[in-house]
């Protein structure tokens, strides 16, 4: 008898603790709503995709982004400024709702965070002056290769040219920086940054060496909110469909979104 009573008991308990996870599960998107404001975190310092223009205001098709999925959700934006590295933490710790970061989707990350399917994409590159002889992975051997720190460049060249002179910098901005210097000979990054790189070195320009990859970039938010989750994926969805993605995207980057991500791919 006290078995059954104890077993009901505990039957009911975790019925209980089954609805709180799933009143949990669907409350972000009510929550921003309630709130009426959408607190996105940005990666500030990120050619093209998020930086500070000549007036010291957020700009880039990142910032873009966020102004149109706030103002299609019907609340106040409140853009959180961040760097790299301190993207996945941000949204795990819940300083932010949701982060449009140029941030890839990747299954290390997936394990602590939830992303919408893709609403741009990025290519990885190793780039150097013409005179930097790089085919390979197997050409960065004693190379001193700079890379932004916990990207999934660092993750790539940590892997893939672990004889190489791996030097980590902070932010992209510091990375650029390191290139115009001379600090180091080569950098893996996007063409973007590559793009800043040259504004400056106009003498020794950098160029494409090789291309290690193509990420999809995801809109990321915490574990387990299944509506916010679907309400960001139905938006994407839609501003591909009308063009204004790859308008946003085209106006900073100056080329049409990849064709997977109009895709869905």
């Amino acid at each position: 008898m006290r078995i059954s009573k104890t077993l009901s008991k505990l039957a009911f308990c975790s019925g209980v603790l089954a609805l709180c996870a799933t009143a949990h599960a669907e409350d972000a998107l009510d929550r921003i709503k309630d709130a009426g404001t959408i607190r996105v975190a940005v990666a500030m310092g990120v050619p093209m995709f998020s930086y500070a223009n000549a007036n010291m205001q957020p700009e880039g098709s990142d910032i873009d982004t966020a102004k149109l999925l706030a103002k299609d959700l019907g609340v106040k934006l409140q853009l959180v400024e961040i760097t790299n590295a301190a993207r996945v933490p941000t949204i795990q710790t819940g300083k932010a709702d949701i982060a449009v970061a140029n941030l890839s989707i990747t299954p290390q990350r997936q394990k602590v965070i939830d992303f919408s399917i893709p609403y741009a994409s990025l290519q990885t590159i190793v780039a150097a002056p013409k005179d930097v002889k790089i085919k390979d992975y197997a050409d960065l051997k004693d190379v001193t290769i700079g890379v932004t720190r916990a990207t999934v460049n660092d993750a790539d060249i940590s892997k893939n040219a672990s004889d190489a002179n791996i030097r980590r910098f902070e932010d992209d901005a510091t990375l650029v920086t390191a290139a115009v210097t001379g600090q180091v000979q080569a950098i893996s990054s996007q063409w973007p940054n590559v793009a800043e790189v040259n504004k400056k070195l106009t003498d020794k320009p950098y160029e494409t060496k090789f291309v290690q990859h193509e990420f999809m970039l995801g809109i990321a938010l915490p574990k387990n909110n299944p509506k916010l989750q679907a309400w960001l994926n139905d938006w994407i969805k839609a501003n591909l469909a009308n063009g204004k993605l790859n308008g946003i995207y085209k106006k900073y980057h100056g080329s049409d979104l990849s064709g997977k991500v109009v895709k869905g791919q």
